[in-house]
Protein backbone atom coordinates (compact mmCIF):
# COMPACT_ATOMS: atom_id res chain seq x y z
CA UNK A 1 0.00 0.00 0.00
CA UNK A 2 1.30 3.53 -1.22
CA UNK A 3 1.45 6.20 1.88
CA UNK A 4 2.86 9.85 1.31
CA UNK A 5 5.32 10.73 4.18
CA UNK A 6 4.57 14.95 4.91
CA UNK A 7 8.07 15.64 5.64
CA UNK A 8 11.10 15.49 3.53
CA UNK A 9 13.23 14.82 6.20
CA UNK A 10 11.66 11.45 6.95
CA UNK A 11 11.21 10.54 2.94
CA UNK A 12 13.19 8.82 0.04
CA UNK A 13 12.96 11.04 -2.47
CA UNK A 14 13.68 10.30 -6.38
CA UNK A 15 13.04 12.90 -9.16
CA UNK A 16 10.94 11.66 -12.26
CA UNK A 17 12.87 13.59 -15.07
CA UNK A 18 10.96 11.77 -18.24
CA UNK A 19 7.66 11.92 -16.66
CA UNK A 20 6.22 9.18 -19.16
CA UNK A 21 8.22 6.29 -17.56
CA UNK A 22 7.87 2.41 -18.97
CA UNK A 23 5.98 1.07 -15.43
CA UNK A 24 8.07 -0.35 -12.71
CA UNK A 25 11.35 1.02 -14.80
CA UNK A 26 13.52 2.67 -12.50
CA UNK A 27 15.62 4.35 -15.17
CA UNK A 28 14.86 7.69 -15.95
CA UNK A 29 14.77 7.92 -11.66
CA UNK A 30 17.37 10.64 -10.41
CA UNK A 31 17.61 10.03 -6.13
CA UNK A 32 17.81 13.65 -4.73
CA UNK A 33 18.76 14.75 -1.05
CA UNK A 34 16.54 15.64 1.44
CA UNK A 35 17.42 19.34 2.90
CA UNK A 36 16.35 21.61 5.76
CA UNK A 37 13.33 23.61 4.50
CA UNK A 38 13.65 26.84 3.11
CA UNK A 39 13.23 29.96 5.52
CA UNK A 40 9.93 31.68 5.47
CA UNK A 41 9.98 35.43 4.07
CA UNK A 42 9.52 38.30 6.20
CA UNK A 43 6.26 39.81 6.17
CA UNK A 44 5.86 43.48 5.64
CA UNK A 45 3.71 45.89 6.94
CA UNK A 46 0.48 44.67 7.83
CA UNK A 47 -2.85 45.74 9.93
CA UNK A 48 -2.41 42.41 12.23
CA UNK A 49 -0.83 42.30 15.15
CA UNK A 50 2.87 41.69 14.93
CA UNK A 51 3.56 38.88 17.33
CA UNK A 52 0.86 36.88 15.40
CA UNK A 53 2.34 37.32 12.26
CA UNK A 54 5.76 36.09 13.98
CA UNK A 55 4.20 33.40 15.77
CA UNK A 56 2.82 32.57 12.07
CA UNK A 57 5.96 32.87 10.67
CA UNK A 58 7.12 30.65 13.09
CA UNK A 59 4.97 27.78 12.44
CA UNK A 60 4.91 27.82 8.59
CA UNK A 61 9.16 27.19 8.88
CA UNK A 62 8.11 24.50 11.80
CA UNK A 63 5.60 22.72 9.30
CA UNK A 64 8.06 22.88 6.61
CA UNK A 65 5.41 24.51 4.20
CA UNK A 66 8.36 25.88 1.87
CA UNK A 67 9.67 22.13 1.58
CA UNK A 68 7.19 21.95 -1.07
CA UNK A 69 5.35 25.09 -1.71
CA UNK A 70 8.98 26.86 -2.65
CA UNK A 71 10.33 26.24 -6.38
CA UNK A 72 12.86 23.86 -6.66
CA UNK A 73 12.74 22.65 -2.98
CA UNK A 74 11.56 19.59 -3.40
CA UNK A 75 14.58 18.56 -5.56
CA UNK A 76 17.39 20.39 -3.20
CA UNK A 77 17.94 23.25 -4.62
CA UNK A 78 14.88 26.19 -3.54
CA UNK A 79 14.65 29.39 -5.37
CA UNK A 80 14.73 32.21 -2.99
CA UNK A 81 13.08 34.70 -4.77
CA UNK A 82 10.09 32.53 -5.28
CA UNK A 83 9.78 31.50 -1.15
CA UNK A 84 5.82 30.18 -0.50
CA UNK A 85 4.67 31.15 -4.53
CA UNK A 86 4.29 27.41 -5.17
CA UNK A 87 6.17 25.01 -7.00
CA UNK A 88 6.86 23.58 -10.95
CA UNK A 89 7.78 20.42 -9.62
CA UNK A 90 4.80 18.49 -8.66
CA UNK A 91 4.44 15.28 -6.18
CA UNK A 92 3.07 12.21 -7.68
CA UNK A 93 -0.01 10.74 -6.14
CA UNK A 94 0.23 7.73 -7.17
CA UNK A 95 2.85 5.46 -7.82
CA UNK A 96 4.71 5.57 -10.50
CA UNK A 97 6.26 2.00 -10.07
CA UNK A 98 2.81 0.98 -10.79
CA UNK A 99 1.37 3.54 -13.33
CA UNK A 100 3.56 5.24 -16.26
CA UNK A 101 1.41 8.66 -15.76
CA UNK A 102 0.83 9.14 -12.24
CA UNK A 103 -1.34 11.88 -10.97
CA UNK A 104 0.83 14.60 -10.00
CA UNK A 105 -0.15 17.89 -7.77
CA UNK A 106 1.76 20.95 -8.28
CA UNK A 107 1.53 22.75 -4.75
CA UNK A 108 0.08 25.85 -5.16
CA UNK A 109 1.40 29.42 -4.45
CA UNK A 110 0.85 30.83 -0.56
CA UNK A 111 1.81 34.48 -1.45
CA UNK A 112 -1.36 37.28 -1.21
CA UNK A 113 -0.73 37.59 -5.16
CA UNK A 114 -4.25 38.30 -6.61
CA UNK A 115 -3.88 36.26 -9.70
CA UNK A 116 -1.82 33.07 -8.74
CA UNK A 117 -1.83 33.17 -5.03
CA UNK A 118 -4.36 33.54 -1.49
CA UNK A 119 -5.02 37.43 -2.51
CA UNK A 120 -8.47 37.08 -2.37
CA UNK A 121 -8.71 34.02 0.21
CA UNK A 122 -9.92 35.71 3.86
CA UNK A 123 -8.68 34.66 6.81
CA UNK A 124 -11.68 32.04 7.58
CA UNK A 125 -10.83 30.52 4.25
CA UNK A 126 -7.14 29.88 5.45
CA UNK A 127 -7.76 28.61 8.48
CA UNK A 128 -10.41 26.32 6.91
CA UNK A 129 -8.18 24.98 4.48
CA UNK A 130 -5.58 24.28 7.11
CA UNK A 131 -7.72 22.73 9.08
CA UNK A 132 -10.37 20.68 7.25
CA UNK A 133 -8.45 20.51 3.82
CA UNK A 134 -10.99 22.11 2.24
CA UNK A 135 -10.20 25.12 -0.43
CA UNK A 136 -12.46 28.65 -0.75
CA UNK A 137 -13.65 26.70 -3.81
CA UNK A 138 -15.57 23.76 -1.30
CA UNK A 139 -12.95 21.30 -3.27
CA UNK A 140 -11.26 18.76 -0.86
CA UNK A 141 -7.17 19.02 -1.02
CA UNK A 142 -5.36 16.21 -2.20
CA UNK A 143 -3.42 14.12 1.04
CA UNK A 144 -0.15 15.10 -0.44
CA UNK A 145 -0.97 18.75 1.96
CA UNK A 146 -0.92 16.77 5.35
CA UNK A 147 -4.05 18.71 6.38
CA UNK A 148 -5.33 15.61 8.70
CA UNK A 149 -2.27 16.59 11.05
CA UNK A 150 -2.47 20.32 10.79
CA UNK A 151 -6.13 20.13 11.64
CA UNK A 152 -5.00 19.33 14.85
CA UNK A 153 -4.07 22.98 15.06
CA UNK A 154 -5.78 24.87 17.78
CA UNK A 155 -7.67 28.17 16.08
CA UNK A 156 -5.01 30.98 17.60
CA UNK A 157 -2.33 28.90 15.68
CA UNK A 158 -4.65 28.72 12.57
CA UNK A 159 -5.36 31.79 12.41
CA UNK A 160 -1.29 33.20 13.15
CA UNK A 161 -0.50 30.84 10.11
CA UNK A 162 -3.51 32.68 7.84
CA UNK A 163 -2.46 36.39 8.78
CA UNK A 164 1.29 35.55 8.39
CA UNK A 165 0.83 34.29 4.58
CA UNK A 166 -1.91 37.51 4.39
CA UNK A 167 1.22 39.88 5.28
CA UNK A 168 4.25 38.22 3.34
CA UNK A 169 5.00 39.91 -0.15
CA UNK A 170 2.59 38.38 -3.12
CA UNK A 171 4.84 36.66 -5.64
CA UNK A 172 3.14 36.36 -9.32
CA UNK A 173 3.69 32.76 -9.85
CA UNK A 174 1.51 30.02 -11.75
CA UNK A 175 2.22 26.45 -11.15
CA UNK A 176 1.32 24.12 -13.82
CA UNK A 177 -2.19 22.57 -13.13
CA UNK A 178 -2.58 19.39 -11.45
CA UNK A 179 -2.55 15.72 -13.50
CA UNK A 180 -5.26 13.11 -13.29
CA UNK A 181 -4.13 9.78 -13.37
CA UNK A 182 -3.36 8.71 -16.54
CA UNK A 183 -2.81 12.03 -17.83
CA UNK A 184 0.96 12.85 -18.85
CA UNK A 185 2.73 15.42 -16.92
CA UNK A 186 4.54 18.21 -18.63
CA UNK A 187 6.07 19.32 -16.02
CA UNK A 188 8.59 17.35 -14.04
CA UNK A 189 7.27 15.59 -10.53
CA UNK A 190 8.56 13.45 -7.59
CA UNK A 191 7.58 10.66 -5.52
CA UNK A 192 8.45 9.92 -2.37
CA UNK A 193 6.54 7.69 0.29
CA UNK A 194 7.02 3.73 1.97
CA UNK A 195 6.42 0.83 1.34
CA UNK A 196 5.54 -2.43 3.80
CA UNK A 197 6.75 -5.56 3.23
CA UNK A 198 4.51 -8.53 1.76
CA UNK A 199 6.43 -10.85 3.78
Amino acid sequence: MFRIIPTLAAATLVVLSGCAIAADSIENYELVEPLPAPDAPAATASDYPAADIDHGRYLVELLGCGSCHTDGALIGAPNSTRLLAGSRVGIATSNPLEKSNPGVVYPSNLTPDQKTGLGDWTLEQIVNMLQSGTNNHGRQALPVMPWMTYSKLNPDDAKDIAMYLKSIPPVEHRVPANVLPGQRATAPFIHFGIYRSQL
